[in-house]
């Protein structure tokens, strides 16, 4: 007998969790969003877009899995990445963006060009993940990565700085001019390159933002994309954008622009530059002091083109209107927000799209306080 109360005792110790750390607590969504979404090779599925992979998604379920403490499922997509969309080797090549089925039947890498969106937030999750599970193998592949996001995508722009290009090719379409994607430099990641690697150009791409969103660029929108260069800084359209038949593309802030507002409203208060942001972004504030939903698609004007935005834009705008003060506005958002929810799914709106998880997620775990940004951009973890 005293044997068992001896074994349970040391069993007991064993279950207590590691000074510093708390019981992780259920995910829902997060669970919902894997069992739809992502593979057991650690594979990102795009079901709305043919079944493709990008490395944004990729780089998002990274940052999920940092957040929910599961090492087992960051490990799969970090591997998955390197070896389908990197060639093997993440020290060697950026992933590529875009992997899919081809016309010929073949899955492979469809766009090698890479995406500087997914690639920071790789490099942040990378850098990060090294920092809380004590593992120096990540920090030092997401340092790697980050000098050769620097090398590749951080451009020198006539009447701007220097900047984080989208890409390494097809964003430069004269000597003169760089097409840009502002919501593709969140601001605590970026606060954070700065801080961590202080010898490479991050600074100075953050010095260059506010230039870039809002303000004086538009009626105080974010927009989509910006051309900048000697002849100034204004909004243009995407490069290479198709006509989807029913009307002529149009210079805008939507699908992109969303994720801005919930940037800047995730990041801490004390970031430095936040106020300058939320006031230079400030139509959206102003107009959902009325409007019931964001704006789908707003012009250069401030004219809003599209009205009823799906389900992830009131994700989006929850943690940007909390920022600003706004909390009545806040908690309209997230009321509209748990009403699409379905629940024979676990997931938001009757199609459960791809994109509108992403930014649920981002939005519901920031405000079930399951993740922070501290004012130099490093993550706080609830786990921790």
């Amino acid at each position: 007998m005293k044997r068992l109360r001896f074994a349970g005792l040391v069993l007991g110790v064993l279950l207590l969790p590691c000074p510093g750390s708390h019981a992780q607590q259920p995910w829902p969504l997060w669970e919902s969003y894997k069992k739809r979404f992502v593979d057991d090779q650690g594979r990102v599925i795009d079901r709305s877009a043919n079944d493709r992979t990008t490395s944004e998604g990729q780089a998002y379920a990274m940052f999920f899995s940092l957040v929910d403490n599961d090492r087992g499922r960051f490990d799969k997509l970090l591997n998955w990445t390197e070896q389908n969309l990197a060639s093997g080797d993440l020290t060697l090549h950026l992933p590529a963006w875009n992997w899919g089925k081809t016309s010929s039947g073949e899955w492979k890498v469809i766009d090698e060009n890479s995406a500087s969106d997914a690639d920071v937030w790789m490099v942040y999750c990378l850098i990060e993940a090294g920092r809380l599970w004590h593992q120096p193998r990540y920090e030092k592949l997401g340092r790697t990565m980050a000098l050769r996001v620097a090398k590749q995508e951080v451009v020198l722009v006539n009447g701007l700085g220097t900047t984080l290009a989208p890409g390494p090719n097809g964003f430069h379409p004269d000597q003169e001019t760089w097409i840009v994607n502002p919501s593709y430099m969140p601001l605590p990641v970026i606060v954070f390159l700065a801080k961590v690697m202080p010898h490479e150009a991050w600074s100075s791409v953050l010095s260059s933002m506010p230039a870039l969103t809002g303000g004086d660029v538009s009626h105080r929108f974010a927009m989509d994309w910006v051309a900048a260069g000697s002849g100034g800084i204004h909004p243009c359209l995407a490069p290479r954008q198709p006509s989807s038949g029913l009307r002529e593309p149009q210079i805008s802030g939507s699908y992109d622009a969303i994720r801005v507002y919930l940037w800047l409203g995730m990041a801490d208060a004390g970031t430095p530059g936040l106020k300058k942001y939320l006031l230079q972004t400030s139509g959206m504030s102003t107009y959902l002091q009325s409007a019931v939903t964001p704006p789908l698609e707003v012009d250069v004007d401030g004219k809003v083109i599209r009205a009823d935005a799906p389900p992830g834009f009131s994700a989006a705008v929850i943690p940007y209107l909390s920022s600003a003060g706004l909390k009545a506005q806040a908690t309209a958002q997230r009321d509209r927000l748990a009403a699409t929810r379905d629940p024979s799914t676990g997931l938001y709106g009757r199609t459960a799209e791809y994109y509108d998880q992403n930014l649920a997620l981002f939005s519901t775990a920031w405000s079930e306080r399951r993740f922070r940004f501290e004012h130099d951009g490093s993550l706080h973890v609830s786990w921790r």
